[in-house]
């Protein structure tokens, strides 16, 4: 009998199929609740995407019942150390592993779709908001749930909840740790839209974004992103900077030759983009 102990599961599982990535959090039994591991194979997994420019949208999603109960407090909470040196934030980013781990799916050049089911409870819902789009089943459960442990979000959710609801919502869904189901979400601005299968209508989006250059996608993601809090002269010195690099990529010739021939355009892989 061998002695040699069994691979352990991967925390995130990624895969590639043509242009689009599936990223699935693979903890089913613990309904996907994050962990430091996790927080390590969601930023390796989002380097493997940035690096493979053939591809030109996430779809991310959880295996299981959830899409992502939150962080798994018993699993962190087992190895102070590790939690001491997973919060210190890198110089140079200016974010440590927990934000770094979520935040580096909204710093892709590519777009992310989430699909959510079941829980999308703290840590969860900061990985979804960080993504660019949301998809959610009518009966997901969405909460700012750190509020029910006495904590704030701390994984970059400030940040995306502000972008996507108004001062007194974000305040109230903090403040509060209030549940509320997919549907009400939806209202409230957290979610891009609702459906029984939230995997339809997040394929639909993506099939019409990657019809689209990969150049273009990529450059309008990041001009969205940097001008997020400019000022207007800042933000359209950002537009002509990109508009110039769009002008030279090759893939806005196809584009245009495309539709003078009223074809199909033929992109080449991404080349706008670290």
């Amino acid at each position: 009998m061998s002695n040699i102990a069994p691979m352990p599961e991967p925390r995130v599982l990624l895969d590639v199929d043509g242009p689009v990535a599936s990223v699935s959090l693979n903890r089913p039994a613990k309904l996907n609740g994050v962990d430091i591991a996790m927080l390590r194979e969601l930023v390796t997994t989002a380097r493997r995407v940035r690096e493979d420019r053939s591809i030109r949208a996430v779809v991310l999603r959880g295996e299981g019942d959830a899409f992502c109960a939150g962080l798994d407090f018993a699993s962190v909470v087992s190895s102070p150390s590790t939690i001491v040196r997973s919060f210190v934030p890198n110089p140079l980013r200016g974010q440590n592993l927990f934000q770094h781990a979520v935040w580096v799916w909204r710093e892709l050049p590519v777009p992310v779709v989430a699909v959510v089911h079941g829980h999308c409870y703290g840590a969860g819902l900061q990985l979804a908001t960080a993504a660019d789009f949301r998809f959610t089943t009518p009966d997901a459960r969405w909460s700012v749930l750190e509020a029910k442990w006495g904590l704030v979000p701390d994984m970059s959710g400030t940040a995306s909840l502000r972008e996507l609801v108004g001062g007194d919502v974000a305040r109230r869904l903090t403040m509060t740790g209030e549940v509320v189901d997919g549907t009400t979400a939806h209202t409230l601005g957290l979610v891009s839209g609702v459906a029984g299968d939230p995997d339809v209508p997040a394929r639909e989006l993506v099939e019409a974004i990657i019809a689209r250059s990969p150049d273009s996608v990529a450059a309008s993601k990041a001009l969205l992103n940097r001008t997020r809090h400019a000022s207007p002269r800042r933000a359209f010195a950002v537009e002509r900077r990109l508009q110039l690099a769009m002008l030279l990529a090759k893939n806005t010739a196809v584009a245009r030759a495309a539709n003078v021939r009223k074809e199909k355009p033929a992109f080449g892989e991404r080349r706008f983009g670290r």
